[in-house]
């Protein structure tokens, strides 16, 4: 009896660790095929991209700095689509990030929870419209009403990008902000109000600095929607390929230049595309090493 016992024990045993590893395996697989599909886009992208620096006699300031983009004349400076994404996103910054965070705290701090419950559903309903859709408003809606208040010529312009732009960005730093304003302890709260503390005193002194570093994360995933954004920005930007002057100057942003050629382009035209992408990806690396240096100096 106490035989059959040890044997029932010993094999329920041994599938205990039998699952275990191979539950482990799968972990580690599911990590490795990520890892390896991201070094796989990396290292295409850059491959593609450095050719014509590397065999082909290129000069990559030139194709930073130039200002001209005519593939049939051999000339490739992506300084005006750099320009345009860099002042696409800083506008919908300005725009967008106010709005989002004192939304935010309006949902946690403010409103009734009736209301809430109302706001925080409509906030994951607009994350969840595709970007095209936001893209058509803007051409149906935007364009001519800035076409028609500024008197110009056409409304597709910069001005229509930030716009377009900054509402997009509002529902990804809505819901990282709200999460990490309720992950503040109550308690900070309570002894700011026991001190004699206003609930708006409370809020902006308190509540807004402890969840800092959330808050910075949303800024940073906002600004990231914001310079990987394609569909939306070709119906409004116009998409001319010259430096902007001013609000109302048509512009062509990094991906729109990608988007837009990547379809018929062949040779050298084709590998300064992928070049480009390797200067949209060095953004994107560069706002991640912003956070974290933020981050850091605010853990320290």
């Amino acid at each position: 009896m106490n035989d059959n016992i040890n044997r029932v024990r010993n094999n329920s045993n041994k599938n205990k660790y039998l699952i275990e590893n191979l539950t482990s395996k799968i972990f580690l697989l599911s990590a490795f095929i990520s890892v390896i599909s991201l070094l796989l886009i990396i290292g295409f992208v850059f491959y593609k991209g450095s050719i014509p620096f590397i065999s082909k006699g290129y000069s990559f300031i030139d194709f930073l700095f130039g200002t001209e983009w005519v593939p049939s004349a051999d000339k490739f400076g992506i300084l005006p689509m750099i320009l345009a994404s860099v002042y696409a996103t800083l506008g919908s910054l300005i725009i967008g990030v106010p709005v989002g965070i004192l939304t935010a705290t309006f949902i946690v701090e403010v409103a009734p929870k009736s209301l809430s419950k109302i706001i925080s559903p409509a906030v994951e309903l607009l994350a969840g419209i595709p970007s095209v859709l936001y893209g058509i408003f803007g051409l149906a809606f935007l364009v001519p009403n800035i076409q028609k208040v500024f008197n110009l010529p056409k409304g597709q312009s910069l001005l229509a990008v930030i716009i377009v732009l900054a509402v997009m960005m509002l529902p990804t730093i809505i819901t990282v902000s709200e999460t990490a304003i309720r992950a503040v302890p109550k308690s900070y709260k309570e002894a700011s109000l026991a001190l004699g503390a206003s609930k708006t005193q409370t809020t902006f002194n308190i509540v807004l600095p402890a969840a800092k570093s959330g808050i910075l994360a949303a800024v940073v995933l906002g600004v990231g929607r914001a310079i990987g954004e394609t569909m939306a920005v070709i119906l409004v930007a116009g998409n001319s390929p010259a430096i902007p002057s001013s609000l109302m100057d048509s512009v062509r942003p990094l991906t729109t230049n990608i988007v837009l050629e990547m379809g018929y382009a062949f040779g050298t035209h084709q590998e300064m595309l992928f070049a480009t992408g390797i200067v949209l990806f060095i953004f994107i690396i560069i706002l991640n090493l912003i956070l974290s240096m933020i981050s850091n100096k605010e853990e320290d």
